[in-house]
């Protein structure tokens, strides 16, 4: 039932804007049918909505490098490792279409119930990503990138994109999203776009507008301790940075560390130590009260 009244809205919606909101797998392709047999190419950005300027930035590069833009609204519940954060996961469809129809009337929504994605069989399907899924992420979130990976995958299947937009925030999954294409061969080119983020440094992310004003006004620490961490591997063993960054967030009272972490970009494995011909990215989570934030820098 409370789907199938998130359906009607998406009726109301499509009926208000100018944005095409299609809810139905047959709908959607059908449509892209008609776009595919134009000649013309799809460029597809999946969101769990809550949309922001950094989605807005993923969706602006689509259109830029593709005739149609197919952005997914779809909160997947096969990716939380914790029910209360799937419940207070803000679903905000009508203010997505709104600042969508900002960029361009002619991006098209696809925003499916989750009987129409898993047909009345929440599982995730398992995956191997040659040990990309357990490291970091994967060592926190039990079953996330298995839930990662079987949305993608559906939703590759159902829009059949020719380019796909990720944003690096997500840096792990998006070498993951990489590794699914390579070991499925699914015929999609995948583009990681940079960070974007608040005018404090803050990572853009949905989460943000959950966070009381005091944690808001400290959450730019992340970033910034990034940022000096970068500085200091230039000089400093990993370990010694890890240690750094540790004892400086031992000094929050409103910040917890769950994890700092300098891996290798290709592997996602912890660096013991360092080599000057490979590339290292340091990466972070961070609970802000009850909502967890991520975040990551280039180190070289």
């Amino acid at each position: 039932m409370h789907f199938a009244s998130k359906n009607i809205k998406f009726a109301h919606v499509n009926f208000l804007l100018k944005v095409k909101i299609f809810s139905e797998i047959k709908q959607i392709q059908n449509f892209i049918t008609q776009i595919k047999l134009k000649n013309q190419t799809i460029g597809f950005v999946p969101t769990m909505g809550a949309l922001h300027q950094g989605h807005l930035s993923l969706v602006a590069q689509a259109l830029s490098e593709n005739n149609v833009a197919v952005v997914s609204i779809f909160v997947n519940p096969t990716q939380f490792d914790n029910a209360e954060d799937l419940k207070k996961y803000p679903r905000t469809l009508e203010a997505d279409a709104e600042l969508l129809q900002t960029l361009s009337k002619d991006i098209i929504v696809y925003a499916p119930s989750v009987d129409a994605i898993y047909q009345n069989k929440v599982v995730a399907q398992h995956f191997s990503f040659d040990g990309l899924e357990h490291e970091m992420e994967g060592k926190f979130r039990d079953g996330h990138f298995d839930g990662v990976g079987t949305i993608v995958k559906r939703f590759f299947e159902i829009v059949t994109p020719n380019n796909a937009y990720f944003g690096e925030k997500d840096f792990q999954q998006l070498a993951i999203i990489k590794k699914l294409v390579e070991k499925y061969s699914i015929p999609v080119k995948i583009t990681g776009c940079k960070i974007h983020r608040e005018a404090s440094g803050l990572a853009m992310s949905s989460r943000n507008t959950r966070l009381k004003p005091e944690y808001k006004k400290v959450a730019p620490f992340i970033y910034k301790t990034l940022q000096s961490a970068k500085i200091k591997f230039g000089t400093k063993s990993a370990n010694k940075v890890t240690e750094w960054v540790s004892k400086e967030f031992a000094k929050q009272q409103l910040l917890e560390l769950e994890y700092f972490i300098i891996a290798d970009v290709k592997t996602l494995k912890t660096v013991k130590r360092k080599s000057n011909k490979k590339n290292y990215r340091a990466f972070i989570a961070v609970y802000a009260d009850d909502i967890r934030l991520i975040d990551n820098i280039a180190l070289n």
